[in-house]
Protein backbone atom coordinates (compact mmCIF):
# COMPACT_ATOMS: atom_id res chain seq x y z
CA UNK A 1 0.00 0.00 0.00
CA UNK A 2 2.54 1.99 1.04
CA UNK A 3 4.21 2.14 -2.51
CA UNK A 4 1.01 2.89 -4.26
CA UNK A 5 1.09 5.83 -2.04
CA UNK A 6 3.96 7.11 -2.96
CA UNK A 7 3.48 7.04 -6.54
CA UNK A 8 0.34 8.65 -6.13
CA UNK A 9 2.28 11.28 -4.09
CA UNK A 10 4.53 11.75 -6.64
CA UNK A 11 2.30 11.85 -9.18
CA UNK A 12 0.37 14.41 -7.30
CA UNK A 13 3.11 16.66 -6.83
CA UNK A 14 4.07 16.50 -10.56
CA UNK A 15 0.56 17.60 -11.58
CA UNK A 16 1.02 20.60 -8.88
CA UNK A 17 4.23 21.56 -10.44
CA UNK A 18 2.12 21.51 -13.92
CA UNK A 19 -1.04 23.38 -12.43
CA UNK A 20 0.99 25.87 -11.03
CA UNK A 21 -0.04 29.57 -13.08
CA UNK A 22 -2.53 27.77 -14.93
CA UNK A 23 -5.45 26.43 -12.23
CA UNK A 24 -7.13 27.78 -9.76
CA UNK A 25 -4.46 29.25 -7.28
CA UNK A 26 -6.94 27.64 -3.98
CA UNK A 27 -6.87 24.72 -5.55
CA UNK A 28 -3.24 24.36 -6.36
CA UNK A 29 -2.17 25.62 -2.97
CA UNK A 30 -4.75 22.88 -1.12
CA UNK A 31 -2.98 20.33 -3.04
CA UNK A 32 0.59 21.60 -2.71
CA UNK A 33 -0.14 21.46 1.27
CA UNK A 34 -1.74 17.84 1.11
CA UNK A 35 2.05 17.06 -0.76
CA UNK A 36 3.96 18.70 1.90
CA UNK A 37 2.04 17.19 4.86
CA UNK A 38 1.73 13.53 3.19
CA UNK A 39 5.38 13.77 2.22
CA UNK A 40 6.25 14.56 6.36
CA UNK A 41 3.91 12.05 7.59
CA UNK A 42 5.02 9.24 5.17
CA UNK A 43 8.58 10.45 6.25
CA UNK A 44 7.73 10.01 10.00
CA UNK A 45 6.59 6.24 9.21
CA UNK A 46 2.99 4.54 8.68
CA UNK A 47 3.30 1.59 11.68
CA UNK A 48 1.60 4.17 14.23
CA UNK A 49 -2.43 5.42 13.81
CA UNK A 50 -3.10 8.49 14.60
CA UNK A 51 -6.67 8.87 16.23
CA UNK A 52 -8.81 11.88 16.95
CA UNK A 53 -11.57 12.25 19.23
CA UNK A 54 -13.79 15.35 17.81
CA UNK A 55 -16.74 17.04 18.60
CA UNK A 56 -19.10 19.41 19.63
CA UNK A 57 -19.04 21.03 23.38
CA UNK A 58 -21.06 18.88 25.86
CA UNK A 59 -20.95 15.70 23.66
CA UNK A 60 -18.70 13.60 26.23
CA UNK A 61 -15.66 13.08 24.08
CA UNK A 62 -13.27 13.36 26.79
CA UNK A 63 -15.28 11.45 29.07
CA UNK A 64 -15.00 8.51 26.38
CA UNK A 65 -11.53 9.28 25.72
CA UNK A 66 -10.78 8.80 29.44
CA UNK A 67 -12.31 5.64 29.41
CA UNK A 68 -10.26 4.57 26.24
CA UNK A 69 -7.01 5.74 27.81
CA UNK A 70 -7.71 4.05 31.63
CA UNK A 71 -6.74 7.25 33.40
CA UNK A 72 -8.06 10.64 33.68
CA UNK A 73 -6.10 12.69 31.22
CA UNK A 74 -8.54 15.10 29.79
CA UNK A 75 -10.37 17.25 32.53
CA UNK A 76 -14.48 16.25 32.51
CA UNK A 77 -17.21 19.03 33.67
CA UNK A 78 -19.42 21.43 33.60
CA UNK A 79 -18.08 24.30 32.45
CA UNK A 80 -17.77 24.97 28.85
CA UNK A 81 -15.53 24.97 26.66
CA UNK A 82 -13.99 21.75 29.04
CA UNK A 83 -11.22 20.61 26.79
CA UNK A 84 -8.98 23.90 26.22
CA UNK A 85 -6.37 21.90 24.60
CA UNK A 86 -5.44 18.84 22.62
CA UNK A 87 -4.24 15.46 24.78
CA UNK A 88 -2.96 12.18 23.88
CA UNK A 89 -2.91 9.17 24.96
CA UNK A 90 -0.12 6.64 23.92
CA UNK A 91 -0.30 2.59 23.40
CA UNK A 92 3.35 1.07 22.61
CA UNK A 93 6.20 3.88 21.10
CA UNK A 94 5.54 6.18 19.34
CA UNK A 95 8.02 8.01 17.42
CA UNK A 96 9.04 10.86 19.38
CA UNK A 97 8.88 13.14 16.00
CA UNK A 98 5.10 11.76 14.89
CA UNK A 99 4.32 13.39 18.77
CA UNK A 100 6.40 16.58 17.64
CA UNK A 101 5.01 16.44 14.46
CA UNK A 102 1.20 16.60 16.11
CA UNK A 103 1.98 19.21 18.44
CA UNK A 104 0.32 17.89 21.13
CA UNK A 105 1.41 19.33 24.54
CA UNK A 106 -0.51 16.70 26.90
CA UNK A 107 0.22 13.00 26.69
CA UNK A 108 -0.25 9.80 28.48
CA UNK A 109 1.56 6.73 28.25
CA UNK A 110 -1.64 4.06 28.28
CA UNK A 111 0.37 0.66 28.05
CA UNK A 112 1.11 -1.61 24.98
CA UNK A 113 -1.46 -4.52 24.55
CA UNK A 114 -3.93 -4.84 21.50
CA UNK A 115 -3.70 -1.39 21.35
CA UNK A 116 0.06 -1.21 20.62
CA UNK A 117 0.94 1.83 18.02
CA UNK A 118 -1.95 3.88 18.68
CA UNK A 119 -1.59 7.46 19.28
CA UNK A 120 -5.42 8.61 20.63
CA UNK A 121 -5.74 12.36 20.40
CA UNK A 122 -8.60 14.34 22.40
CA UNK A 123 -9.56 17.33 20.32
CA UNK A 124 -10.83 20.46 21.29
CA UNK A 125 -14.46 20.97 21.05
CA UNK A 126 -14.91 22.72 17.33
CA UNK A 127 -17.81 24.60 18.29
CA UNK A 128 -15.95 26.55 21.58
CA UNK A 129 -16.23 30.54 22.03
CA UNK A 130 -12.61 30.48 21.60
CA UNK A 131 -11.31 31.00 18.17
CA UNK A 132 -8.13 29.03 19.19
CA UNK A 133 -10.06 25.65 19.90
CA UNK A 134 -11.16 26.14 16.69
CA UNK A 135 -7.89 26.52 14.44
CA UNK A 136 -6.39 23.96 16.91
CA UNK A 137 -9.18 21.26 15.62
CA UNK A 138 -9.17 22.37 11.94
CA UNK A 139 -5.23 21.96 12.27
CA UNK A 140 -5.41 18.66 13.78
CA UNK A 141 -8.10 17.01 12.05
CA UNK A 142 -6.19 17.84 8.54
CA UNK A 143 -2.96 15.47 10.72
CA UNK A 144 -4.56 12.70 11.95
CA UNK A 145 -5.62 9.09 10.49
CA UNK A 146 -8.78 8.45 11.84
CA UNK A 147 -11.30 10.54 12.76
CA UNK A 148 -13.95 9.47 15.60
CA UNK A 149 -16.88 11.84 15.68
CA UNK A 150 -18.79 12.51 19.09
CA UNK A 151 -22.24 13.29 19.26
CA UNK A 152 -24.94 13.11 21.79
CA UNK A 153 -28.52 12.86 21.49
CA UNK A 154 -29.16 16.57 21.44
CA UNK A 155 -26.62 17.74 19.00
CA UNK A 156 -25.95 14.98 16.51
CA UNK A 157 -27.97 16.38 13.52
CA UNK A 158 -26.04 20.03 14.77
CA UNK A 159 -25.34 22.16 11.15
CA UNK A 160 -22.34 23.34 12.24
CA UNK A 161 -21.12 19.43 12.40
CA UNK A 162 -22.71 18.36 9.38
CA UNK A 163 -21.78 21.47 7.21
CA UNK A 164 -18.42 22.72 8.40
CA UNK A 165 -16.92 19.32 8.83
CA UNK A 166 -18.77 15.53 7.36
CA UNK A 167 -19.67 17.16 4.67
CA UNK A 168 -16.37 18.62 3.49
CA UNK A 169 -15.00 15.47 4.41
CA UNK A 170 -17.43 12.96 2.02
CA UNK A 171 -13.68 11.22 0.63
CA UNK A 172 -12.63 11.02 3.32
CA UNK A 173 -15.61 8.52 4.47
CA UNK A 174 -13.50 5.16 4.93
CA UNK A 175 -10.78 7.57 7.52
CA UNK A 176 -13.84 8.09 10.23
CA UNK A 177 -16.23 6.54 11.89
CA UNK A 178 -19.38 8.29 14.54
CA UNK A 179 -19.94 7.66 18.39
CA UNK A 180 -23.65 8.22 19.01
CA UNK A 181 -22.31 8.92 23.05
CA UNK A 182 -24.71 9.25 25.99
CA UNK A 183 -26.93 6.80 25.01
CA UNK A 184 -27.72 6.24 28.65
CA UNK A 185 -29.66 9.65 28.90
CA UNK A 186 -32.22 8.21 26.32
CA UNK A 187 -34.11 4.72 26.45
CA UNK A 188 -33.18 1.69 24.17
CA UNK A 189 -35.43 2.58 21.60
CA UNK A 190 -34.89 6.28 21.01
CA UNK A 191 -31.64 5.23 20.80
CA UNK A 192 -32.30 3.65 17.63
CA UNK A 193 -34.36 5.76 16.00
CA UNK A 194 -31.14 8.36 16.94
CA UNK A 195 -28.71 6.35 15.03
CA UNK A 196 -31.39 5.55 12.40
CA UNK A 197 -31.28 9.24 11.70
CA UNK A 198 -27.86 9.43 12.28
CA UNK A 199 -27.30 7.34 9.35
CA UNK A 200 -29.63 9.21 7.35
CA UNK A 201 -27.87 12.20 7.54
CA UNK A 202 -24.75 10.96 7.12
CA UNK A 203 -26.28 9.37 3.87
CA UNK A 204 -26.85 12.84 2.82
CA UNK A 205 -23.50 14.23 3.85
CA UNK A 206 -22.26 11.55 1.35
CA UNK A 207 -20.93 9.24 4.27
CA UNK A 208 -22.73 6.45 3.07
CA UNK A 209 -20.98 3.32 4.59
CA UNK A 210 -19.58 4.72 7.46
CA UNK A 211 -19.79 3.23 11.03
CA UNK A 212 -21.97 4.35 13.83
CA UNK A 213 -21.22 3.25 16.95
CA UNK A 214 -23.71 3.57 20.12
CA UNK A 215 -22.05 4.15 23.52
CA UNK A 216 -21.93 5.58 26.67
CA UNK A 217 -19.09 6.58 28.80
CA UNK A 218 -21.13 6.62 31.92
CA UNK A 219 -21.94 2.82 31.52
CA UNK A 220 -19.44 1.55 29.58
CA UNK A 221 -22.13 0.67 27.00
CA UNK A 222 -20.58 0.33 23.38
CA UNK A 223 -16.97 1.46 24.69
CA UNK A 224 -15.94 -2.40 23.74
CA UNK A 225 -17.48 -2.20 20.38
CA UNK A 226 -15.89 1.72 19.70
CA UNK A 227 -12.35 0.05 21.47
CA UNK A 228 -12.70 -3.14 18.50
CA UNK A 229 -12.82 -0.88 15.62
CA UNK A 230 -9.99 0.93 17.29
CA UNK A 231 -7.91 -2.40 17.38
CA UNK A 232 -9.15 -3.55 13.75
CA UNK A 233 -7.47 -0.17 12.71
CA UNK A 234 -4.00 -0.62 14.14
CA UNK A 235 -3.86 -4.47 13.29
CA UNK A 236 -4.01 -3.14 9.58
CA UNK A 237 -2.18 -0.40 10.15
CA UNK A 238 -3.79 0.70 7.38
CA UNK A 239 -5.66 3.84 8.61
CA UNK A 240 -2.54 6.38 7.89
CA UNK A 241 -2.37 5.14 4.46
CA UNK A 242 -6.05 5.32 3.57
CA UNK A 243 -5.85 8.66 5.28
CA UNK A 244 -3.50 10.43 3.17
CA UNK A 245 -4.80 8.81 -0.07
CA UNK A 246 -8.03 9.70 0.43
CA UNK A 247 -6.86 13.50 0.81
CA UNK A 248 -4.69 12.68 -2.25
CA UNK A 249 -7.99 12.22 -4.39
CA UNK A 250 -9.73 14.99 -2.63
CA UNK A 251 -7.23 17.48 -4.02
CA UNK A 252 -6.60 15.59 -7.24
CA UNK A 253 -10.65 15.61 -7.27
CA UNK A 254 -10.29 19.53 -7.10
CA UNK A 255 -7.84 19.70 -9.65
CA UNK A 256 -9.29 17.30 -12.11
CA UNK A 257 -13.02 19.02 -12.42
CA UNK A 258 -10.65 21.89 -14.31
CA UNK A 259 -9.57 19.34 -16.92
CA UNK A 260 -11.45 17.57 -19.76
CA UNK A 261 -10.44 13.62 -18.98
CA UNK A 262 -12.03 12.89 -22.20
CA UNK A 263 -10.56 15.95 -24.34
CA UNK A 264 -7.50 15.28 -26.98
CA UNK A 265 -7.20 18.61 -27.93
CA UNK A 266 -5.05 19.82 -30.86
CA UNK A 267 -3.71 22.82 -33.48
CA UNK A 268 -6.31 22.62 -36.35
CA UNK A 269 -4.79 22.44 -39.78
CA UNK A 270 -6.62 25.98 -41.08
CA UNK A 271 -5.77 28.02 -38.07
CA UNK A 272 -2.12 26.88 -38.47
CA UNK A 273 -2.38 27.67 -42.21
CA UNK A 274 -4.55 31.22 -41.36
CA UNK A 275 -1.54 32.42 -39.06
CA UNK A 276 1.06 31.62 -41.72
CA UNK A 277 -0.48 33.26 -44.40
CA UNK A 278 -0.87 36.27 -41.83
CA UNK A 279 2.34 35.89 -40.65
CA UNK A 280 3.86 35.84 -44.47
CA UNK A 281 2.07 39.08 -45.49
CA UNK A 282 3.90 40.53 -42.46
CA UNK A 283 7.09 39.43 -43.07
CA UNK A 284 6.83 40.55 -46.68
CA UNK A 285 7.20 37.25 -48.57
CA UNK A 286 5.37 38.80 -51.90
CA UNK A 287 7.73 41.72 -52.31
CA UNK A 288 10.67 39.88 -51.40
CA UNK A 289 9.33 37.45 -54.27
CA UNK A 290 8.96 40.03 -56.63
CA UNK A 291 12.58 41.48 -55.36
CA UNK A 292 14.43 38.10 -56.21
CA UNK A 293 12.58 37.76 -59.58
CA UNK A 294 13.33 41.50 -60.57
CA UNK A 295 17.18 41.29 -59.27
CA UNK A 296 17.94 38.47 -61.18
CA UNK A 297 16.81 39.60 -64.68
CA UNK A 298 19.09 42.88 -63.67
CA UNK A 299 22.07 40.47 -63.26
CA UNK A 300 21.43 38.42 -65.90
CA UNK A 301 21.00 41.31 -68.08
CA UNK A 302 24.53 42.59 -66.81
CA UNK A 303 26.01 39.11 -67.30
CA UNK A 304 24.63 38.35 -70.36
CA UNK A 305 23.75 41.61 -71.98
CA UNK A 306 24.86 43.07 -75.56
CA UNK A 307 27.97 44.44 -73.80
CA UNK A 308 27.02 47.93 -75.67
CA UNK A 309 24.05 48.77 -74.20
CA UNK A 310 23.54 46.67 -70.86
CA UNK A 311 25.47 49.38 -68.67
CA UNK A 312 21.68 51.11 -69.15
CA UNK A 313 21.16 48.43 -66.68
CA UNK A 314 23.49 50.00 -63.78
CA UNK A 315 21.54 53.16 -63.63
CA UNK A 316 18.76 51.29 -61.61
CA UNK A 317 19.40 49.81 -58.56
CA UNK A 318 19.52 46.50 -57.59
CA UNK A 319 16.22 45.65 -55.84
CA UNK A 320 17.89 42.80 -53.11
CA UNK A 321 20.43 45.79 -52.41
CA UNK A 322 18.02 48.07 -52.09
CA UNK A 323 16.05 46.12 -49.42
CA UNK A 324 19.41 45.26 -47.82
CA UNK A 325 18.35 41.49 -48.64
CA UNK A 326 21.63 39.55 -48.60
CA UNK A 327 22.61 36.72 -51.51
CA UNK A 328 23.21 34.23 -48.67
CA UNK A 329 21.40 33.19 -45.76
CA UNK A 330 22.62 35.83 -42.77
CA UNK A 331 20.02 35.95 -39.51
CA UNK A 332 22.03 38.26 -37.92
CA UNK A 333 21.55 40.87 -41.17
CA UNK A 334 18.67 44.02 -40.68
CA UNK A 335 16.83 43.96 -43.85
CA UNK A 336 15.81 47.56 -44.86
CA UNK A 337 11.70 46.07 -45.36
CA UNK A 338 9.17 48.12 -43.94
CA UNK A 339 7.57 46.82 -40.72
CA UNK A 340 4.62 44.90 -40.24
CA UNK A 341 1.78 47.77 -40.17
CA UNK A 342 -0.84 48.02 -37.63
CA UNK A 343 -3.62 46.41 -39.74
CA UNK A 344 -0.87 42.79 -40.78
CA UNK A 345 0.10 42.86 -36.70
CA UNK A 346 -3.77 42.80 -35.93
CA UNK A 347 -3.67 40.10 -38.61
CA UNK A 348 -0.95 37.84 -37.19
CA UNK A 349 -2.54 38.39 -33.67
CA UNK A 350 -5.90 37.23 -34.42
CA UNK A 351 -5.06 34.55 -36.21
CA UNK A 352 -2.92 33.28 -33.06
CA UNK A 353 -5.72 33.83 -30.87
CA UNK A 354 -7.76 32.00 -33.27
CA UNK A 355 -5.32 29.25 -33.59
CA UNK A 356 -5.47 29.30 -29.54
CA UNK A 357 -9.26 29.40 -29.51
CA UNK A 358 -9.89 26.40 -31.91
CA UNK A 359 -7.11 24.21 -29.89
CA UNK A 360 -8.88 24.76 -26.87
CA UNK A 361 -12.50 25.04 -27.76
CA UNK A 362 -12.95 21.20 -26.34
CA UNK A 363 -11.32 22.35 -22.72
CA UNK A 364 -13.03 24.12 -19.30
CA UNK A 365 -11.97 26.85 -17.96
CA UNK A 366 -9.11 28.58 -17.35
CA UNK A 367 -7.28 26.37 -20.01
CA UNK A 368 -9.19 28.58 -22.99
CA UNK A 369 -7.21 31.51 -21.32
CA UNK A 370 -4.33 29.64 -20.62
CA UNK A 371 -3.75 28.44 -24.03
CA UNK A 372 -4.63 32.13 -25.65
CA UNK A 373 -1.88 33.64 -23.44
CA UNK A 374 0.58 31.19 -24.51
CA UNK A 375 -0.14 31.83 -28.28
CA UNK A 376 0.18 35.76 -27.38
CA UNK A 377 2.60 35.91 -24.98
CA UNK A 378 5.42 36.54 -27.44
CA UNK A 379 3.85 39.05 -29.79
CA UNK A 380 5.99 41.90 -29.44
CA UNK A 381 8.82 39.53 -31.14
CA UNK A 382 6.98 38.81 -34.22
CA UNK A 383 8.26 41.83 -36.27
CA UNK A 384 11.66 41.25 -35.51
CA UNK A 385 12.10 37.52 -35.55
CA UNK A 386 10.16 37.99 -38.72
CA UNK A 387 12.54 39.98 -40.25
CA UNK A 388 15.83 37.91 -39.30
CA UNK A 389 13.56 34.91 -40.53
CA UNK A 390 14.00 37.09 -44.24
CA UNK A 391 17.60 37.82 -43.68
CA UNK A 392 18.26 34.33 -42.82
CA UNK A 393 16.24 32.55 -45.73
CA UNK A 394 18.57 31.21 -48.90
CA UNK A 395 16.88 33.69 -51.69
CA UNK A 396 18.52 31.51 -54.37
CA UNK A 397 20.24 34.04 -56.22
CA UNK A 398 23.55 32.43 -56.82
CA UNK A 399 25.23 32.94 -59.87
CA UNK A 400 24.26 29.95 -62.85
CA UNK A 401 27.19 28.84 -64.67
CA UNK A 402 25.72 29.51 -68.30
CA UNK A 403 26.09 33.21 -67.19
CA UNK A 404 30.14 33.27 -67.75
CA UNK A 405 30.14 31.16 -71.16
CA UNK A 406 27.25 33.44 -72.62
CA UNK A 407 29.28 36.11 -70.56
CA UNK A 408 32.58 34.80 -72.99
CA UNK A 409 30.51 34.49 -75.96
CA UNK A 410 29.54 37.97 -75.49
CA UNK A 411 32.80 39.05 -75.23
CA UNK A 412 33.83 37.13 -78.40
CA UNK A 413 31.26 38.73 -80.44
CA UNK A 414 31.76 42.03 -79.55
CA UNK A 415 35.28 42.35 -80.42
CA UNK A 416 34.15 40.52 -83.77
CA UNK A 417 32.04 43.44 -83.72
CA UNK A 418 34.90 46.06 -83.14
CA UNK A 419 37.23 44.60 -85.35
CA UNK A 420 34.67 44.74 -88.06
CA UNK A 421 33.87 48.31 -87.07
CA UNK A 422 37.65 49.76 -86.86
CA UNK A 423 38.96 47.98 -90.19
CA UNK A 424 35.71 49.47 -91.77
CA UNK A 425 36.89 52.85 -90.48
CA UNK A 426 40.41 52.35 -91.59
CA UNK A 427 38.95 51.32 -95.22
CA UNK A 428 36.93 54.77 -95.17
CA UNK A 429 39.96 56.55 -94.10
CA UNK A 430 41.86 54.98 -96.75
CA UNK A 431 39.27 55.86 -99.33
CA UNK A 432 39.27 59.50 -98.68
CA UNK A 433 43.03 59.46 -98.69
CA UNK A 434 42.64 57.28 -102.18
CA UNK A 435 44.74 54.72 -100.84
CA UNK A 436 41.98 52.21 -100.95
CA UNK A 437 43.84 50.72 -103.83
CA UNK A 438 47.03 49.84 -101.79
CA UNK A 439 45.72 47.96 -99.09
CA UNK A 440 43.09 45.15 -101.11
CA UNK A 441 39.99 44.44 -98.85
CA UNK A 442 39.56 40.79 -98.21
CA UNK A 443 35.97 39.11 -99.20
CA UNK A 444 34.20 35.53 -98.16
CA UNK A 445 31.24 34.91 -100.75
CA UNK A 446 31.31 38.91 -102.32
CA UNK A 447 30.96 40.13 -99.12
CA UNK A 448 33.72 41.59 -97.59
CA UNK A 449 35.17 40.61 -94.32
CA UNK A 450 35.16 43.91 -92.16
CA UNK A 451 31.32 44.35 -93.02
CA UNK A 452 31.24 40.01 -92.26
CA UNK A 453 33.01 40.56 -89.09
CA UNK A 454 30.50 43.70 -88.01
CA UNK A 455 27.41 42.31 -88.83
CA UNK A 456 28.39 38.72 -87.73
CA UNK A 457 29.21 40.30 -84.11
CA UNK A 458 26.11 42.71 -84.08
CA UNK A 459 23.90 40.09 -85.28
CA UNK A 460 25.58 37.08 -83.04
CA UNK A 461 25.24 39.62 -79.91
CA UNK A 462 21.74 40.71 -80.16
CA UNK A 463 20.85 37.11 -80.31
CA UNK A 464 22.69 35.61 -77.79
CA UNK A 465 20.75 38.76 -75.69
CA UNK A 466 17.67 37.87 -76.77
CA UNK A 467 17.91 33.81 -75.64
CA UNK A 468 19.64 34.88 -72.51
CA UNK A 469 16.48 37.22 -71.60
CA UNK A 470 14.51 34.50 -72.45
CA UNK A 471 16.41 31.94 -70.28
CA UNK A 472 16.85 34.66 -67.26
CA UNK A 473 12.94 35.30 -67.68
CA UNK A 474 12.42 31.57 -67.27
CA UNK A 475 15.16 31.47 -64.39
CA UNK A 476 13.95 34.65 -62.64
CA UNK A 477 10.41 33.20 -62.10
CA UNK A 478 11.22 29.85 -60.93
CA UNK A 479 14.00 31.19 -58.35
CA UNK A 480 11.01 33.98 -57.22
CA UNK A 481 9.03 30.75 -56.19
CA UNK A 482 11.87 28.85 -54.03
CA UNK A 483 12.37 32.24 -52.64
CA UNK A 484 8.79 32.33 -51.48
CA UNK A 485 8.99 28.62 -50.55
CA UNK A 486 12.43 29.18 -48.64
CA UNK A 487 11.02 32.50 -46.78
CA UNK A 488 7.75 30.81 -46.18
CA UNK A 489 9.74 27.53 -44.41
CA UNK A 490 11.26 29.97 -41.91
CA UNK A 491 8.06 31.91 -41.63
CA UNK A 492 6.82 29.02 -40.66
CA UNK A 493 9.60 28.10 -38.40
CA UNK A 494 8.75 31.61 -36.75
CA UNK A 495 5.04 31.11 -35.89
CA UNK A 496 5.89 27.58 -34.85
CA UNK A 497 8.29 28.72 -32.07
CA UNK A 498 6.45 31.95 -31.27
CA UNK A 499 2.95 30.87 -31.53
CA UNK A 500 2.29 26.57 -31.89
CA UNK A 501 4.86 25.53 -30.12
CA UNK A 502 3.97 27.58 -26.86
CA UNK A 503 -0.06 26.67 -27.24
CA UNK A 504 1.29 22.71 -27.50
CA UNK A 505 3.06 22.63 -24.71
CA UNK A 506 -0.11 23.56 -22.92
CA UNK A 507 -1.76 21.21 -24.70
CA UNK A 508 0.52 18.58 -23.93
CA UNK A 509 0.32 20.18 -20.06
CA UNK A 510 -3.41 19.68 -19.76
CA UNK A 511 -2.97 15.87 -21.79
CA UNK A 512 0.45 15.24 -18.65
CA UNK A 513 -2.00 16.89 -15.92
CA UNK A 514 -5.19 14.73 -16.48
CA UNK A 515 -2.60 11.71 -16.73
CA UNK A 516 -1.16 12.40 -13.55
CA UNK A 517 -4.71 13.17 -12.24
CA UNK A 518 -5.79 10.54 -12.85
CA UNK A 519 -2.68 8.10 -10.98
CA UNK A 520 -2.84 10.44 -8.03
CA UNK A 521 -6.74 9.49 -7.94
CA UNK A 522 -5.66 6.07 -7.64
Amino acid sequence: MKDGLDRRLQALADAVDLARDRLDAAAVSAACRVVERAGERVGLGLESTVVALAGPTGAGKSSLFNVLAGADVSSVGRRRPTTSSAAAAVWGDAPAALLEWLGVPRRHQAGNGELGGLVLVDLPDFDSVERSHRLEVDRLVELVDLLVWVVDPQKYADSALHDDYLRPLARHAGSMLVVLNQADVVDAGAATRMREDLGRLLGADGLDGVPVVTASAVTGAGVDALRGQLVEAVRRRAAAAKRLGADVSAVAGALAAETAAGARPSVRGEDRERLRAALALAAGVPPVGRAVDRAHRRRGALATGWPFVRWLRRLRPDPLRRLRLPDSPAPDVRTSLPPPSPVQREQVSAAARALAAGASADLPPPWPNVVRAAATRREEEVADRLDRAVGGADLHVSRPRWWSAAAFLQKALALLTLAGLLWLVALAVLAWLQLDDVVPTPELNDVPVPTLLLLTGVAGGLLVSFFARLLNGLSASRRARAAGRSLRARVVEVGDELVVAPVERELEAHAELVRLLRVAQG
